[in-house]
């Protein structure tokens, strides 16, 4: 799996770099985006190495319960610290939280991070890259969903037919608000369902019954299906686009594993990008520079990870698998240093090539710690609780 762990390395830089770029690059970020996309390009790869590897936790593990505690304690105890500490270092008076975070009240924005879902429940994410969780958390739903009902190895189905609702979500998503639910019955009221909706459907999934798993996987992958589709915050072919691009990950690998063909597998591909491709650029509202950003970062996502794929049985280099065993605490912690060079030197309007080495050359060690102190001892209580043996 060391190619994995590449490909999140590289992601990871990447997005550190697209949004350290604001501060300390700002007139080579003007030049770069309208050509390169550098977030779209991070994030579509980290989609399609989860894709790849977490349908494969569950089905390894069997059950649903060992899957949801793992994904728990992997998850959560180092986002909890990065808010944490980003609060800590706000309230003494060194760091800077986004302006609209207090625009609702504190027990349902807390709620809805809680959820992990706050970026389909219209809430703002306290740190700006909590909106990728989100979409990973209806991801996960969805493959529980589908192993519930038996149908988890239609991978390349599931793909194929949300590409395929990107490319005709067009003339719907242009008849509804953004996060048209929250609009319909309020933000509130929807976090405490949405709330409610996803502890039943995780316990019931996680139960004993097969009807009462099934109805618990089924509840979750609706409340999935229907937030992703009509309470995102990016357009309704971007979210779809984005669920799809994850069970592309996860029909290649069953291709390499001898569960598919890679026939399927490679008319899976090509289905995706085309949809993906024609949904970015006829249901897209940005200029054409946009479109051309975003289309050029997804294909060189996904050219990356074939390349990473084709290269899976070479000896990569230690320092790059390394960054990949830390990518997740880069992705959670660098927005937490940004928030402190925000409050504190501020932002450039010149590109200061020095200071954005400085960045990182600051920002990797903290994050070698914060994996070893936090992610690895979470993981390995999350290891431990899962292996014990279910109730009767």
């Amino acid at each position: 799996m060391g190619w994995l762990d590449a490909m999140r390395g590289i992601a990871a830089l990447v997005v550190v770099f697209d949004h350290s770029s604001y501060a300390f690059m700002a007139e080579f970020r003007q030049v770069l985006m309208p050509q390169f996309n550098t977030s779209r390009y991070g994030i579509m790869v980290f989609f399609l190495v989860s894709g790849y590897i977490i349908p494969a936790s569950l089905e390894r593990r069997g059950r649903v319960r060992g899957f949801w505690v793992g994904r728990v304690f992997r998850v959560y105890p180092l986002c909890a610290a990065a808010v944490t500490a980003l609060i800590a270092l706000h309230l003494v008076g060194i760091a800077e939280i986004r302006a609209d975070f207090g625009q609702q009240s504190t027990a349902t924005a807390a709620l809805a991070h809680v959820t992990l879902l706050q970026e389909l429940l219209r809430t703002p994410n306290v740190l700006l890259v909590l909106w990728t969780l989100s979409y990973e958390m209806a991801f996960y739903l969805l493959v529980v969903a589908l192993f519930t009902v038996r149908l988890h190895q239609r991978s390349a189905a599931a793909a194929l037919t949300l590409a395929a609702l990107a490319a005709v979500s067009g003339t719907v998503a242009g008849m509804l608000p953004v996060s048209a639910l929250s609009g319909a019955v309020g933000t509130g009221p929807l976090i405490v369902l949405a709330s409610i909706a996803m502890v039943v459907a995780i316990c019931c999934a996680s139960a004993g019954p097969p009807a009462l798993r099934m109805f618990g996987g089924v509840l979750g992958g609706v409340l999935a299906l229907v937030l992703v589709a009509f309470n995102g915050t990016v357009p309704m072919w971007e979210g779809l686009v984005i669920l799809s691009v994850m069970f592309l990950g996860t029909a290649i690998h069953r291709a390499e594993h001898g569960r598919s063909t890679w026939r399927v597998a490679a008319c899976t591909t090509v289905v995706v990008l085309g949809c993906a491709v024609g949904s970015a650029y006829w249901h897209s509202d940005g200029a054409p520079f946009a479109r051309r950003g975003w289309i050029v970062a997804f294909l060189l996502a996904v050219l990356t990870f074939g390349f990473g794929l084709a290269l899976r049985h070479r000896r990569l280099p230690r320092w790059l698998t390394g960054l990949g065993t830390i990518s997740y605490s880069v992705y959670l912690l660098h927005p937490v240093l940004l928030a402190v060079t925000d409050g504190t030197i501020g932002r450039w309007r010149t590109d200061n090539l020095v200071l954005e080495v400085a960045f990182f050359v600051v920002l990797l060690p903290i994050c070698v710690l914060t994996h070893r102190y936090i992610e690895a001892p979470g993981q390995a209580w999350g290891r431990k609780l899962a292996r014990r043996p279910e109730p009767p």
